[in-house]
C-alpha cells in the first residue's frame, strides 16, 4: 500500500508541474504577450491542457487508486491510511473521476477556445463591441454544456460546472443562500438610500500612478507578501496565479482618477497570494497544495480587502502614511471623512469596484444569467439586454456601453461558468471566519491600529492556509467556527458597520 501511494504521488507531482507550466503561459498572456503571439499561445496552452488530461486519465492512475481502495463510495481509500493520505486520495480520486468522463477532444477544444476567447474579449472590451465577442462566448457555452453532460448531474447542468470551483455545492443550495442574502441586502440598501450620502469626491482627484504603486507596495509588504517568492504586475483584470510553491504572481490595475481601484485590488490579490504561500510543508508540491475551494480562497482576499482593509482601525494606521504620498489630494480630510469615503454605498456598474453592500448583487445577477443560459432560457445574442435589465432591477443603474456591462469581467471569456458564485460565498465564509478570529484576538483593532497585521496572517495560516485542500470547505468552516454556512455573520457585520457609516437606526 505504501508503494502504491508513493507511485501515485510521483505521478500526480508531474500533474502539478504541468499545471504550473500552464499558469506561466496564462500569466504571460495577460501581462506581456504581444498581440501577434496570441494564436501560437493558444496552441501552447492547448497542448499543456491535453498533456495534463492525458496524464490524469492514464490507466495506471486508476489502477493505483483501486489498489488503495478508492471508489465513489470511499474516495479517501482504505481506512488504514492516515488522515493526510486519505485527504490526498480523495482529491486525486475526485480529479481522476471527473477527468475520465471528459473526452480529450473536448478538453483541447475548451482550452484552445478559451485562450482565443480571452484575447478577443480584451479587444472587444476596449472597442465596446459585444458582437465581436459573442461568437466566442457562444462556442464556450456549447462546450460547457457538453462538459456538463459528460460529467453528469441530477438536477441542473450548472451543478456539474459549479462543482469544479466549489466542490460538492449544488445549484439548489446556492439559490437558497442567495435568496436570503438578496432579501437582506435589498432591505439594507433601501435604508441606506434614505440617509444622507457620504462625500467621496476627494478620492476622485488625480492620484499619480507611480505614487499609488509605491503606497500599494508598502501595504503589500506589511501584509506579509514575500517578494522573494512572488511579484506584482499590471493586467486588464486583476488576478493571482501560482507558478509554483515559491512563485506566486499578483496583478492590479491603476486609475489615476479613482484611487480605490489599485489599493483595494492590491490588498485583495495579496490575500489570495498569502493563502497560496501558506500551505504546510507536508502538502507542498502535491494536489493538496491548493485552496479548499474558490469560495474559501475568496474568503481570504475579501477578508483582507474589506473586513481589514476598509476598517477604521486599518486607516487609523495608514491614513497618515497615505497623506505623505498624496498631501494635496487629502488636505483637510480627517479620519471620519476618509473612512466614510472608502465605505460609500452607491449602486454602480463595475463589480470589482462595488461597495460591500451592493457587491453580492452583482454576483447574484451573474449567477441568474449563467443558469438561464445553461437552461436555454437566454441566448448569447440576448445577453446584453438581459444584463442591462437585471442591473436596472437589482441596482437601479444601466450601463452606457457593453464595456461597463456584459463585457466587464474576464470569466466568461475563460469559459469559467460556475465561478462567479464563489465570490459571494467568499464574503460569507470570510465573515464567519473573521467572527471567530475576533473572539480569539479580542484586541484586534488595537493591534491593527499599531500596524500589526502579522497577528492576522499568523491566525489565518494556522487555521486555514496550512490545510490547503486537505479539508473540504464545509469541513474547514465547521472545524474553525463550529457552525454550518450562514448569512447571519455577514449580515451582522454589514449592519454594525453601515449603521455607523450612515448613522442608521436599528432594524
Amino acid at each position: 500500500m505504501k508503494e502504491s501511494l508513493n507511485k501515485l504521488k510521483d505521478k500526480t507531482r508531474e500533474l502539478m508541474v504541468l499545471s504550473n507550466i500552464g499558469s506561466v503561459l496564462g500569466w504571460d498572456q495577460q501581462t506581456n504577450l504581444p498581440e501577434a503571439g496570441i494564436a501560437e499561445r493558444a496552441e501552447q496552452i492547448t497542448l499543456i491542457q491535453a498533456l495534463h488530461h492525458d496524464r490524469i486519465t492514464f490507466p495506471e492512475i486508476g489502477e493505483l487508486l483501486e489498489d488503495l481502495g478508492c471508489s465513489d463510495d470511499a474516495p479517501g481509500g482504505t481506512r488504514d491510511l492516515d488522515d493526510v493520505s486519505r485527504s490526498y486520495l480523495r482529491a486525486v480520486w475526485r480529479e481522476y473521476s471527473r477527468a475520465v468522463k471528459l473526452p480529450a477532444r473536448l478538453v483541447t477544444e475548451l482550452a484552445r477556445s478559451a485562450s482565443l476567447s480571452q484575447a478577443a474579449w480584451v479587444k472587444a472590451r476596449q472597442a465596446k463591441d459585444y458582437q465581436a465577442f459573442a461568437p466566442h462566448l457562444d462556442t464556450l457555452l456549447k462546450l460547457n454544456l457538453e462538459k456538463a453532460r459528460c460529467l453528469g448531474y441530477q438536477d441542473h447542468p450548472y451543478d456539474a460546472l459549479l462543482d469544479e470551483y466549489e466542490p460538492w455545492m449544488k445549484t439548489a443550495d446556492l439559490r437558497r443562500v442567495f435568496r436570503d442574502l438578496r432579501t437582506y441586502l435589498q432591505g439594507l440598501l433601501a435604508r441606506i438610500s434614505e440617509a444622507p450620502q457620504v462625500d467621496d469626491v476627494f478620492l476622485l482627484k488625480p492620484y499619480p500612478v507611480d505614487r499609488q504603486e509605491a503606497f500599494g507596495r508598502t501595504v503589500l509588504a506589511d501584509m506579509g507578501f514575500d517578494l522573494s517568492r512572488g511579484r506584482m504586475d499590471v493586467s486588464a483584470h486583476p488576478f493571482t496565479t501560482s507558478l509554483g510553491c515559491d512563485d506566486v504572481r499578483i496583478t492590479t490595475r491603476y486609475n489615476e482618477n479613482f484611487f480605490k481601484t489599485s489599493i483595494f485590488g492590491i490588498i485583495h490579490e495579496t490575500g489570495h497570494a498569502l493563502y497560496e504561500l501558506g500551505y504546510s510543508q507536508d502538502i507542498r508540491g502535491n494536489i493538496l497544495a491548493q485552496g479548499a475551494s474558490l469560495g474559501i480562497h475568496e474568503s481570504q482576499s475579501r477578508t483582507w480587502e474589506n473586513l481589514i482593509g476598509r476598517s477604521r482601525a486599518f486607516w487609523n494606521h495608514y491614513l497618515p502614511r497615505l497623506k505623505e504620498y498624496f498631501p494635496q489630494q487629502l488636505s483637510g480630510i480627517d479620519m471620519d471623512d476618509f473612512y466614510r469615503g472608502v465605505n460609500k454605498v452607491e449602486p454602480s456598474l463595475i463589480r470589482v469596484e462595488a461597495d460591500e453592500v451592493t457587491y453580492n448583487m452583482h454576483i447574484i445577477l451573474r449567477f441568474e444569467l449563467e443558469t438561464a443560459l445553461l437552461e436555454g432560457n437566454l441566448t448569447v445574442a440576448d445577453l446584453p439586454l438581459a444584463w442591462n435589465d437585471a442591473m436596472r432591477d437589482l441596482l437601479g443603474v444601466v450601463p452606457p456601453s457593453d464595456a461597463e456591462g456584459v463585457l466587464q469581467d474576464i470569466h466568461w471569456s475563460m469559459g469559467a461558468f460556475g465561478y462567479f458564485p464563489t465570490y459571494a460565498l467568499g464574503n460569507l465564509y470570510g465573515a464567519q471566519f473573521f467572527q471567530r478570529l475576533r473572539q480569539e484576538i479580542p484586541d484586534l483593532d488595537r493591534r491593527i491600529e499599531q500596524g500589526d497585521l502579522g497577528c492576522i496572517l499568523a491566525w489565518l495560516r494556522e487555521n486555514i492556509h496550512v490545510a490547503g485542500s486537505s479539508k473540504t470547505a464545509t469541513e474547514l468552516l465547521k472545524e474553525v467556527t463550529g457552525k454550518e454556512l450562514s448569512v447571519e455573520p455577514f449580515s451582522r457585520y454589514l449592519e454594525e458597520k453601515y449603521s455607523d457609516v450612515y448613522e442608521l437606526s436599528g432594524m
